[in-house]
């Protein structure tokens, strides 16, 4: 016999003060949307999300969601879904301002971190390449971080992609979101408020170049001291380093386990909406 007992708390569930600051910008049902008929919506957006956190903090793959979340197939349907037509990455821009207007911050940033992240990837999958620098076989993050370590924008690249042509391609998708304002981004903000800074030697030469002449901005390489020896916390560089220390305690993202590039950047989009949730709801 089957009882109506609520199910397990896991730690990786909302609790109430965090859906309430999530549950605002989550799709509305409509009368438009019920006249398309169909078979009504059986679970709510909380448990769904529940679902999706627990996958990319635990790494299970979607066939080995607990029994007492929503069937997987369900779960698996709209993470899909909000990858294809960009909710993951609106999320996370919503949230992003949020976070940043309690810390007293304007809504949008005048500085930004680049830096990438080689990571190995398993058998299988498109984008996937040998970066001989860090000898790993796999594929590259290419991030654009605030000065909160927050992510603005994330491209994934086989590893083989060098820095600088992942930069050019990230630093080009922010410029059209600030410069050509879409009803799916908004506006960003002056274009003269945008001074990007990159972590890493490898942006030097024709992307500086490339960057003052197609988008106006001047890049600025954070680079260690000649003769430089031992740890040395270096301006802006430790930021986005601890934003890949944040990804990278999300066991799923631990490797690049995703066969589509695309489906990896929605998990990094869905690792920081968890934290920032989480920001957001604590006093």
């Amino acid at each position: 016999m089957t009882t109506n007992q609520p199910r397990k708390v896991y730690p990786t569930d909302l609790n109430d003060k965090q859906w309430n600051v999530i549950a605002p910008l989550m799709p509305q049902s409509s009368v438009t949307d019920r006249e398309r008929g169909g078979r009504p919506r059986l679970h709510s957006w909380r448990e769904i999300l529940n679902a999706i956190f627990y996958v990319v903090k635990n790494g299970c793959h979607w066939r080995g969601l607990p029994h007492d979340f929503p069937p997987w197939q369900s779960v698996y349907h709209y993470f899909r879904e909000w990858r294809i037509d960009g909710k993951w990455e609106k999320l996370n821009e919503a949230l992003r301002k949020q976070l940043r207007e309690k810390q007293g911050r304007h809504r949008q940033p005048s500085a930004a971190i680049l830096d990438s992240q080689a990571v190995k990837s398993v058998e299988g999958g498109e984008e996937r390449g040998h970066d001989q620098h860090k000898n790993v076989w796999g594929r590259k993050r290419h991030l654009i971080v605030d000065t909160l370590g927050l992510v603005r924008l994330v491209t994934v690249t086989a590893a083989s992609v060098q820095d600088s042509d992942g930069g050019r391609t990230v630093l080009q998708a922010v410029y059209e979101r600030i410069s050509h304002p879409q009803p799916r981004y908004g506006r960003g903000g002056p274009l003269c408020r945008f001074a990007p800074s990159a972590g890493d030697g490898g942006y030097r030469g024709a992307l500086i170049e490339w960057v003052k002449a197609a988008l106006g901005w001047q890049l600025s390489i954070v680079e260690k001291a000649e003769g430089q020896k031992g740890f040395v916390l270096l301006p802006r560089r430790w930021v986005v380093e601890r934003t890949f220390a944040w990804l990278n305690r999300q066991r799923r993202l631990s490797k690049d386990y995703e066969r589509l590039t695309k489906t990896s950047e929605a998990f990094i989009y869905v690792a920081m909406i968890r934290l920032m949730v989480r920001k957001l709801a604590h006093d």
